[in-house]
């Protein structure tokens, strides 16, 4: 039996070298963080001690401030009021359903609010961007939520200046409203100038000025703690605010306006002939704007879309009907201008007209017509419509179409009146390319009318007849007169409509205030009490069809399906100052429903230039306003 010995030594030799190399290891991973330390701390320094600031300090932008707007006498129709929101910014919430469940103990959340975050929490946004999820707080909910801070991690509130329309109603469709922005205009809208901003405009005066009403994006340099609270305000360069906006609306005409229409369906335009200013634009019903401003909720939003009255459609710029014979004293002239008859010619007006080997029966108003004596003057006062087939036919489509063009038919003439539509305005070109047929004689009698094709809307029928009440001389319809105290330019208004015979726009306007002073006159119930001289013109525009050998029932038809009544007029006839286009939907005699509404809106007009003051420059807070 053998014993091994221990080898003492070999072992000793065998432990030296581990330990030799354990510490050749230790020493070459302290070099390498020695190396990464110096590297860090040294090369890298300015690299990583600007990020650390930018932990610490965050450059923010401020939103400005939305520009105001007045009406022409000053009176404020849009205005920022101060409030307090509650918005979230999801990057730095840890746990978002715990964040609403406390919100929602603390200051109450409704099911349509939560819906409306967690839509805006889908779509797209800026990195870090805030949602608000709660406006308009009150102090005791305010309170509740600073105690709780510490628990709301990403929760903030927030002051600000929330959009607000003092008039309401009156001015919904032309001023419209701001509202949200939406993912679409979040894209569109330069990125830079619009970081800080939630709500644009979203139809009306709001959408179109926009950019000049939003202002110039200003920046603020804060220091923050880890939850990204702001601790204190390091710099800042002041936004610009935007800029304020006088128009040429009267507020008190606007609202003498939508009173007289008493609930009725239907659009009123009233323009100075002089300058193209919109004096009123209404369209009723109306809606409140300012349920749009913070978002409406479904059940306002759904009685508004549902109704049968369409409050939200823009009648005055979006609304097409046939003119009826408040065409005639353009088409008139256009006779005149085409040398097919004279001031002095008459014709014979049975009731009826038919042209040669047609069988159809073209109707007057006037069952039994109105006698042997018709002339141009009469049949304007009387509204003839025997005499307008017969020149129409002689004129032909060729004559008139291009002479009502001049008038701004068929096109969006205005300045800034944003989405107006042109309407329609049939030639014989566009019947082939649109309807793939020819124009026949029986289309030029009905356009004869302002029946058939055409179509118009309230603002292009007061245009045209600003254009006619100013003898031809175009000024370009405007809703804004002044921005910041510099009055809105137009250099780019139509060719003024030039007749062969001039003293035509003055025989033309006698006739036409015939309508209202002669004993057949269309509108001869307005003469009572009027303090002026007024010329006007009625129409009626038929909504649903009549054989030939029935005759207009009003008491057979749906309240809907009766006749559109129009009118049109300006005033005082020798120097005018206001031009009227009425339409009420539905509303018959025009006479009886839209002459009245003409007649009280320029009663007031009228009376206010002979009361008002001279405006004083500093109402707007601007050194340059003009008077």
């Amino acid at each position: 039996m053998s014993f091994s010995l221990k080898d003492a030594e070999n072992e000793k030799d065998i432990f030296v070298r581990r330990a030799i190399l354990a510490a050749f290891c230790v020493l070459l991973l302290l070099c390498a963080l020695a190396g990464r330390m110096v590297f860090l701390q040294v090369s890298q320094h300015e690299l990583f001690a600007s990020k650390s600031e930018n932990n610490r300090v965050q450059l923010k932008p401020v939103a400005p401030i939305r520009g105001l707007i007045f009406d022409r006498n000053g009176i404020l129709l849009a205005e920022n009021l101060p409030s307090h929101s509650l918005s979230i910014v999801p990057e730095r919430v840890q746990d978002m359903d715990a964040t609403l469940a406390l919100i929602d103990t603390l200051v109450g959340l409704s099911p349509e609010e939560g819906a409306r975050f967690q839509k805006r929490l889908k779509q797209w946004r800026r990195p870090f961007e805030a949602i608000t999820i709660k406006y308009r707080l009150d102090e005791t909910e305010i309170a509740k939520l600073m105690v709780n801070a510490f628990f709301l991690k990403g929760v903030e509130v927030e002051a600000e200046l929330v959009r607000h329309y003092p008039r309401g109603e009156d001015f919904a469709h032309v001023l419209g409203y701001v509202g949200q922005m939406n993912e679409k205009e979040k894209r569109r809208l330069d990125d830079v100038q619009y970081k800080a901003t939630r709500r644009v405009g979203k139809i009306g005066i709001e959408r179109y000025y926009q950019d000049a009403l939003h202002g110039e994006v200003g920046y603020q340099k804060v220091e923050t703690n880890a939850q990204g609270r702001i601790l204190d305000v390091l710099e800042r360069e002041s936004p610009k605010p935007g800029s304020n906006l006088m128009l040429n609306l009267d507020a008190n005409l606007q609202r003498v306006a939508m009173q007289a229409f008493k609930g009725r369906r239907g659009s009123l335009v009233a323009i100075d002939p002089n300058t193209g200013g919109i004096l009123a634009m209404v369209s009723s019903p109306s809606f409140d704007p300012n349920l749009f401003v913070n978002g409406i909720s479904y059940e306002d939003y759904n009685t508004l879309r549902d109704s049968l009255d369409t409050p939200l459609f823009d009648r005055a710029s979006r609304g097409q009907y046939p003119p009826g014979s408040t065409m005639k004293p353009f088409i008139g002239l256009s006779f005149l201008q085409s040398g097919v008859t004279n001031w002095s010619e008459k014709i014979d007006d049975p009731g009826w007209y038919m042209l040669a080997n047609d069988e159809r029966v073209y109707r007057d108003w006037k069952r039994n017509g109105h006698g042997d004596d018709i002339n141009l003057r009469q049949a304007i006062i009387q509204s003839c419509d025997v005499y307008f087939y017969e020149m129409s036919f002689r004129a032909g489509i060729d004559n008139i179409e291009p002479f009502l063009s001049q008038f701004g038919f068929g096109k969006n003439t205005s300045l800034d009146v944003g989405n107006a539509l042109p309407a329609l305005l049939p030639s014989r070109a566009w019947k082939k390319q649109h309807r793939g047929r020819s124009w026949y004689a029986g289309d030029t009698l009905n356009m004869g009318l302002g029946q058939g094709y055409m179509l118009i809307t309230p603002l292009q029928l007061a245009t045209a007849m600003s254009v006619f009440a100013n003898k031809g001389k175009w000024q370009r319809s405007k809703l804004v007169q002044y921005i910041d105290g510099v009055a809105l330019a137009d250099a780019s208004a139509p060719a003024d409509v030039e007749i062969n015979n001039p003293a035509d726009w003055e025989r033309m306007g006698r006739a036409m205030e015939g309508v209202i002073r002669h004993h057949m006159g269309t509108a001869r119930a307005l003469q009572k009490g009027l303090q002026y001289r007024l010329a006007a013109k009625t129409g009626t525009a038929q909504v649903v069809s009549i054989k030939q050998n029935e005759e207009y029932d009003s008491a057979a038809l749906l309240e809907r399906q009766r006749d559109h009544a129009l009118f049109v007029s300006f005033a005082p006839v020798d120097a005018p100052q206001i031009a009227i286009a009425v339409i009420v939907e539905n509303g018959e005699s025009a006479g009886r429903t839209a002459g009245p509404i003409a007649r009280k809106v320029t009663d007031a007009y009228l009376s206010s230039l002979a009361q008002r003051p001279p405006l004083k420059r500093d109402v707007f807070g601007l050194s340059n306003m003009g008077n």
